[in-house]
């Protein structure tokens, strides 16, 4: 995970049974780290990444989750279920703590994501997942995920990772922006 850097971001898009997830360092955001999992292994994971960058000076970790919001519409158990997970990832988060390691929780929403990312509450999945790839991956094909010979910036990429990637760009926009 040693990237020169001293700041990362997980951000993870909750779902009630499994979740995204990416690990990008501060600044250039090039994963280093990413997949869908089911939701208990997600917890062995903020675990992992949280004890494997302790072993590093003077790292800092955002720990970003996409919080779910009300649109004043009925919702499902789904929903519900996502709520839990969400609480479930802070807490192994803040229960992780290592001495000396700065970890910070903060929640993303996908209204966030659409005006930070396309700059409109009409944005959809293909155009954020379009925003992206205009952000760093200019000019690439297919999204700029490349080919296995010759993978681009989003190779591997699929729908949750997409969503993890725009919670990881947006946590890091807002907070440049609180941090000048």
């Amino acid at each position: 995970m040693t990237e020169g850097n001293n700041r990362w971001i997980l951000a993870i898009d909750p779902g009630s049974k499994e979740s995204g997830y990416i690990l990008v360092p501060w600044g250039s955001l090039r994963p280093t780290m990413m997949g869908k999992e089911e939701n208990g292994q997600v917890l062995d994971i903020i675990q992992g990444v949280i004890l494997a960058l302790a072993t590093e000076e003077g790292v800092r970790l955002d720990i970003a989750i996409e919080m779910v919001e009300s649109y004043g519409m009925s919702v499902g158990v789904d929903v519900f279920q996502t709520c839990i997970w969400i609480g479930r990832f802070t807490q192994q988060a803040k229960n992780t703590i290592v001495s000396g390691m700065d970890v910070h929780v903060d929640y993303v929403t996908r209204k966030q994501e659409k005006m930070a990312l396309c700059h409109s509450m009409k944005a959809t999945d293909t155009t954020i997942r379009q925003a992206l790839a205009d952000r760093f991956a200019p000019g690439e094909k297919n999204f700029g995920k490349g080919t296995k010979k010759e993978p681009g910036f989003f190779y591997g990429f699929r729908a949750d990772i997409w969503s993890a990637m725009a919670i990881a760009a947006t946590y890091h926009d807002l907070k440049i922006t609180e941090e000048e």
